[in-house]
């Protein structure tokens, strides 16, 4: 099959050219970029175009929308949002849920109220939904029920896929059976309830081709019983899941270590997949993938999007599905078979989180609001925009994504048509390399096969991404099931 090849050329800012050509010592025969082709004469078809009654034009070029996105997070709000959560007292999950001031109960109806205005300013943009089910567990011994407060922002072109943001709306003090103490759960996780809510009054002003879920949920701290009731929902709604971003203590820039770091957010993502099934770990085992599951490459995108777009920021990759020996929401996605990644601050302080309000010794205890940086929590909640804004106005992660080329100097990537997609993307990397290093692109009229010659598959690792119009590019996919998004 005969392939039509692009790639960035020095000076080149079209639409198209997201990453830069690579030094010319670092090429290696078919590694060369090729000359740049008169590709898009034509202007870009809008995607995303402001709702009804708000300001200002939409831009339809990739720099100036993640320009616009960035600009619009505003730290007073995130302040708000997390004063008033930490006002209710203790959001425990067992907590009041009749008062009208106090614990979980009133503090999820605030959180339904901020939702429903957020709607009201764009013309009716987002559907509540209260996912719930009443549980019981080592820790609630007493039935109780878990209730999400979830707003959905439905996809002008493909709603049936989805990226998700989320937080937990519960705290707790030392005891983990306390609903009574206060527990005022400033960064953990009032941070990362505030940076759904500013996601979503950010976002909610523009109609975008994916479906965007705000997520704030409940019994976290219990055993993740509102990670896996959502889910649980997402699964029996048939939604194509591409990525959660689970925001879990994303405030904090003073770490118990006595280190300042304001620079850094940490972003945990599974290895090998949850639902990996024997034969696929065998595949896996011997061809390789242990470090190219979808979360692994979320991670990158988000990793790659700082950098292009955050001043002084960025995340530190960890290799991890959570912190060690604890845990968080995502996990619950993961096990449902979902691309789940969790972002959490650099440098955690443990004297504020699970803990009594108290003096001991000279060191104050408890989560409370002077702990946490709200330009910090600004810079992790425009990541996270970034990253919702950009996968909702992208195409789809490439299906069926598949490597051939043994005993041949050539490899050959083949991959199936995606809706909307203009171009695709191929990367390919050392094995021993952590991000991306080479790409060309081939149109989409081409689509489906390329042969890349003399890079022979034994030494490097591959992947596939769909670019459309505008330069919006979907997550990189892994040839196979290691790497493989939900179909």
């Amino acid at each position: 099959m005969k392939m039509r090849w692009f790639a960035r050329g020095e000076g080149r800012k079209g639409p198209l050219a997201l990453m830069p050509q690579r030094p010319a010592k670092l090429c290696r025969g078919a590694l060369c970029a090729l000359p740049v082709l008169a590709l898009l004469a034509a202007s870009p078809n809008a995607i995303a175009q402001r709702a009804a009654g708000a300001p200002g034009p939409v831009p339809q070029d990739r720099v100036s929308w993640n320009q616009l996105v960035v600009a619009q997070v505003d730290p007073a709000a995130l302040r708000e949002t997390v004063a008033r959560l930490v006002e209710f007292g203790t959001r425990h999950t067992a907590s009041d849920t009749a008062s009208a001031v106090r614990g979980i109960g009133a503090a999820r109806r605030w959180v339904a109220q901020e939702f429903a205005q957020i709607a009201g300013r764009c013309g009716s943009c987002l559907t509540l939904v209260t996912p719930h089910e009443a549980v019981t567990g080592p820790r609630l011994p007493v039935a109780t029920d878990v209730v999400d407060v979830v707003a959905i922002q439905q996809g002008s072109e493909e709603p049936g896929r989805v990226v998700l943001i989320t937080a937990h709306l519960d705290s707790r003090v030392s005891d983990v059976m306390d609903n009574v103490h206060d527990a005022p759960g400033a960064d953990d996780d009032a941070s990362g309830v505030a940076a759904v809510l500013e996601c979503a009054r950010v976002l909610s002003q523009y109609h975008l081709a994916g479906t965007i879920v705000y997520g704030v949920l409940s019994g976290e701290e219990q055993g993740l019983y509102g990670g896996r009731i959502l889910a649980e929902y997402a699964k029996s709604r048939g939604w194509r899941v591409i990525a959660d971003l689970n925001n879990d203590i994303i405030g904090n820039t003073d770490g118990g270590d006595g280190v300042h770091d304001n620079t850094v957010v940490r972003v945990f993502s599974e290895g090998t997949r949850a639902t990996e099934t024997a034969q696929e770990a065998a595949r896996r085992r011997y061809n390789g993938g242990e470090v190219d599951s979808p979360a692994r490459n979320l991670s990158r995108y988000l990793t790659r999007l700082a950098q292009e777009n955050l001043v002084n920021f960025r995340v530190e990759q960890v290799y991890r599905t959570d912190r060690y020996g604890r845990g968080g929401d995502q996990v619950e996605f993961l096990e449902h078979g979902f691309p789940a990644v969790r972002l959490t601050e650099g440098h955690e302080n443990y004297t504020r989180q699970h803990q009594d309000l108290r003096m001991e010794s000279g060191v104050r205890y408890g989560d409370t609001i002077d702990g946490v940086d709200f330009s910090y929590l600004a810079q992790v909640t425009r990541l996270n925009a970034l990253a919702l804004a950009n996968m909702a106005r992208a195409p789809a992660p490439p299906a069926n994504v598949s490597i051939a080329g043994a005993v041949s100097p050539d490899t050959t990537i083949r991959w199936s048509a995606v809706t909307g997609a203009a171009a695709y993307r191929i990367y390919w990397r050392s094995t021993t390399a952590a991000q991306w290093q080479f790409h060309r692109d081939v149109l989409a009229a081409d689509q489906g096969e390329v042969t890349l010659r003399n890079v022979p598959i034994d030494d490097w690792f591959f992947g596939v991404a769909a670019v459309n119009l505008e330069g919006f590019e979907s997550p990189i996919v892994f040839p196979g099931a290691a790497g493989a998004f939900p179909p």
